[in-house]
C-alpha cells in the first residue's frame, strides 16, 4: 500500500481513539447523527466493516458478505449494516472500542503488505486495494465526526481529505449508475485542501461539469453529512444539477 495512505488510515485511526479511549459507559451510550445508533452502534459497525474488509484482503470475503447481506433480508447495504449492528450489540462500550482498535490494528497491516494494485472483492464488486483502502479511510472518518458529535467536540478537517475527495471523484460513475442516471461526461475537482493548497481532480481530461470550493465541505456533502445547498460549493456543466446530489463515498 502506498506509504501516506496508510499513514493517513492509521492517523484517521487514531483521531477516533483519542475520543474512544477516555470513555464512560453513560458516554458509550449517546446518540449520534446515525438513526437509531449510539458511539458503541457506529463503533461496532466499524468493527464489523473492518472485518469485512481483511476478509477482503485474505480473498475470503464471499462467505461472510452473503452472511452479511442475509442479516439484512439480502435487500439492500444499508440494511444488512443496520441489521448487523443489531444482531451483535449489548457489549459493553470499552468492550467494543478494543475490538474496532484491534481489527484496526490488524486491517492497516494487511493493507502494509499489499499490492495497491491488486484486485480485490468488495461489496459493490471488484477494486483495487488502494481503493478499498480510500473506502475504509473515508468512512472511517464520517464515523469519527459521528462520534465528535455526539460527545459534542469539533475536529478541525485535515489534509487526510484529500484522499476522500480523490475517492468520490473516481466512484462518481458508481454513484450516477446506482441512482439509475448517466453523466453527461467527464467531471473535474477543483478543490481547496484545509491547508490552502489545490486539490485538482480529473481537470486534464477536459470535463464537462467542474465541482468547485472547499474539498472538506466536498467531503461532507459525499460522506451525506452536508446538505450541497448549506456549503459554498459551486458547480457548472451539465450535470450541475446532479452531481453533488449524487456524489458518495460509500457503497
Amino acid at each position: 500500500m502506498t506509504s501516506d495512505l496508510l499513514a493517513d488510515l492509521a492517523g484517521q485511526h487514531a483521531e477516533l481513539w483519542s475520543l474512544l479511549e477516555p470513555l464512560d459507559d453513560s458516554a458509550w451510550k449517546r446518540p449520534t447523527p446515525c438513526d437509531a445508533w449510539d458511539v458503541a452502534d457506529v463503533v461496532l459497525h466499524l468493527h464489523q466493516t473492518d472485518e469485512l474488509a481483511l476478509a477482503s484482503l485474505r480473498g475470503e470475503l464471499s462467505p461472510e458478505l452473503a452472511e452479511f447481506m442475509r442479516a439484512g433480508g439480502d435487500s439492500s447495504v444499508d440494511d444488512a449494516a443496520a441489521a448487523s449492528v443489531a444482531n451483535a450489540r449489548g457489549g459493553s462500550g470499552p468492550k467494543v472500542g478494543v475490538q474496532w482498535y484491534e481489527s484496526a490494528a490488524r486491517l492497516r497491516s494487511a493493507f502494509d503488505g499489499v499490492d495497491p494494485r491488486a484486485r480485490v472483492q468488495w461489496v459493490v464488486g471488484r477494486l483495487s486495494a488502494r481503493t478499498l483502502s480510500a473506502t475504509r479511510l473515508a468512512e472511517c472518518w464520517i464515523h469519527t465526526g459521528d462520534v465528535a458529535n455526539a460527545l459534542g467536540v469539533e475536529l478541525a478537517p485535515t489534509e487526510r481529505l484529500r484522499h476522500i475527495a480523490r475517492l468520490a471523484w473516481r466512484t462518481l460513475p458508481y454513484a450516477f449508475a446506482r441512482s439509475g442516471a448517466e453523466l453527461a461526461g467527464p467531471v473535474g475537482f477543483e478543490l481547496v485542501g484545509p491547508n490552502g493548497g489545490r486539490w485538482d481532480f480529473g481537470l486534464d481530461d477536459h470535463p464537462v461539469t467542474v465541482v468547485s470550493g472547499s474539498g472538506a465541505e466536498l467531503c461532507e456533502v459525499a460522506g451525506r453529512r452536508r446538505a450541497p445547498d448549506a456549503t459554498g460549493l459551486t458547480v457548472t456543466g451539465p450535470d450541475s444539477d446532479s452531481v453533488l446530489r449524487l456524489v458518495r463515498t460509500y457503497a
